[in-house]
């Protein structure tokens, strides 16, 4: 209990030194306002970025990556080479499995 009464003393002393002290006057903050002049730049920075943006160029056509030689034996057991370029092997067999099926 008089540590109770001690304490509000203190604070009741420590709330009556602060009535005493004078707070100073702060100034007034002017705020700009956002004006238009911040969007108007925005919409003319773009419009001159869309004034130069170049059209894409035409994509050229690719060059044949891929050669692929087969051997095709028509109906007269006749044999002849076919030649075609691609830009990309779609298929693949194996070099051997003529052996499985031949002999």
């Amino acid at each position: 209990m008089e540590n109770d009464e001690q304490l509000e003393r203190f604070f009741d002393q420590m709330k009556k030194q602060d009535e005493r002290i004078e707070i100073p006057a702060f100034p007034e903050v002017k705020t700009r306002k956002f004006g238009f002049w911040i969007p108007a730049g925005i919409a003319a920075s773009m419009i001159f970025a869309f004034l130069f943006i170049q059209e894409p160029a035409p994509i050229e056509s690719t060059t044949p990556e891929v050669v692929i030689i087969t051997l095709v034996e028509d109906e007269n057991q006749n044999q002849h080479f076919t030649i075609e370029e691609s830009t990309f092997l779609d298929t693949w067999e194996s070099p051997t499995a003529s052996l499985l099926t031949e002999y």
